[in-house]
């Protein structure tokens, strides 16, 4: 055996794919060559006969219909290149495959022109780890996506619950004044009729808000650095791939935060997946850093994402949490990503920013070789409830009108006729009113006359 012959063998027996040349059927296999690392992707011992190894023979295929769309693309294009497959091994634990292999059709046998099986040479890879991960970030993404579309419905109903609020006002206001005089009983039953389903529909608006605001969450005490690796963990193949380098500065010994693992994970995943978008679409490669801190004078934990993309223009910083706002092209995105994750971290009593230009520590501290890019901070209460909560008030005691009585009072509202319904009750009450339609025409008539 010459020398180049020798080095071919033993490139056949150390590479770190699978080898296998053999004839492949309808009905039945056989194989001339199978390398070490073929045996131990299918689970055979080390020792077994080369002949004995058949990962393309019918038990294998978890589907029979893939086995024989396997065969077909084989016979009609001659080959095949990272072909997906699950298969089982001879354990019958079941893994995926990418095979690459070319195809030619062989005779049964010499004296026979009659062409029945086909003669592979193939590269197989187990792509087991890769599978489950990209598994992972479709199941993440389409929660992502629902969330993002309940948030749209949220938005919309929401919206259309504040239209309805003013006119609602307005009603409730006219039938309140109308029910207090002195009118007949036809006419009073019916003015309760009108005030009556009036406040149904007030208490249905107020359920619609309820509705847009609600959201099913499952609470406990959660290690924040955990969720983070986790979380980092879901996106360590495409950040790999894609020249993403992921920078850990998690402190250690933080105390767990009351919240709901699988939100904060959304949150994070969302801003992981726009700084790796900011940093490829501007080098093609990028850096992310994620540190975690805790702030003991505030009871907080506090998360931060950077990362060295082209940061947020600074006429765009204040709208990136509005809904459907986004830095990306058509297409790229919904704009509803990091509303989404406004809501949750509020919904936590927490809050989130963003800084952008440089990165800055979460006291307003220029941090240690600060780049530009985008900085997003997420701070939660260790105990679950909202940051700087307010001290509770003192019971008041009820306030009479009367001693208001004559007191001059200026009305802006720009719905028509929920300001005239305002100023005719203040009226009754005593009050001397004025209108404005809006605010630059209230700032106008505060600079001419005296208001209490």
């Amino acid at each position: 055996m010459d020398e180049r012959n020798i080095a071919f063998a033993r490139l056949f027996q150390a590479v770190r794919e699978g080898v296998y040349m053999g004839t492949l059927g309808a009905n039945s296999t056989s194989t001339l060559a199978a390398n070490p690392h073929l045996k131990a992707i299918f689970g055979y011992p080390p020792d077994a006969a080369e002949s004995l190894v058949q990962p393309f023979e019918a038990a294998r295929f978890v589907d029979p219909q893939a086995r024989q769309t396997f065969i077909e693309q084989l016979d009609r294009d001659g080959g095949v290149t990272d072909h997906l497959i699950r298969v089982r091994r001879v354990d019958g634990a079941p893994i995926w495959i990418e095979v690459s292999a070319t195809a030619s059709h062989r005779p049964l046998h010499p004296n026979q022109t009659q062409l029945a099986m086909l003669h592979i040479e193939a590269l197989v890879r187990d792509v087991s780890e890769r599978k489950k991960k990209e598994d992972q970030n479709r199941d993440g993404r389409y929660q992502m996506l629902q969330a993002e579309k309940m948030a749209a419905l949220g938005q919309t109903i929401s919206g259309v619950a504040h239209e309805l609020n003013n006119p609602l006002a307005t009603i409730l206001s006219w039938a309140e004044r109308l029910s207090e005089r002195n009118v007949d009983e036809k006419t009073k039953q019916g003015l309760e009729v009108i005030l009556g389903e009036s406040e149904r529909a007030a208490r249905i608006v107020r359920n619609l808000l309820t509705f847009s605001r609600k959201r099913q969450t499952t609470r406990a005490m959660v290690d924040l650095n955990q969720t983070v690796r986790e979380t980092l963990a879901l996106r360590a193949y495409e950040q790999k791939v894609s020249n993403i380098t992921i920078v850990e500065a998690l402190t250690t010994g933080l105390p767990d935060v009351f919240a709901d693992s699988h939100q904060i994970k959304q949150v994070l995943l969302n801003l992981l997946i726009n700084a790796e978008q900011a940093c490829l679409g501007a080098n093609g490669k990028g850096t992310i850093v994620i540190r975690t801190s805790h702030d003991t004078d505030r009871g907080s934990l506090v998360m931060e994402v950077s990362d060295d993309g082209p940061g947020i223009p600074e006429e765009r910083v204040n709208k990136v949490f509005d809904p459907f706002f986004t830095t990306k092209e058509v297409g790229q995105g919904t704009g509803l990503g990091l509303t989404v994750a406004y809501a949750i971290v509020h919904e936590h009593g927490g809050r989130i920013w963003v800084e952008s230009g440089v990165a800055k520590s979460p006291k307003g501290k220029s941090a240690p070789n600060a780049k530009s890019g985008a900085s997003f901070f997420i701070e939660l209460p260790v105990s679950g409830q909202h940051l700087n909560a307010p001290a509770a008030r003192a019971a008041q005691q009820p306030i009479s009108l009367e001693a208001f009585k004559g007191l001059r009072v200026l009305v802006v509202e720009d719905e028509p006729a929920l300001a005239v319904a305002v100023s005719e009750a203040l009226s009754d009450a005593g009050f001397t009113v004025d209108r404005a339609g809006d605010g630059e025409e209230g700032l106008t008539r505060l600079t001419e006359a005296r208001y209490d």
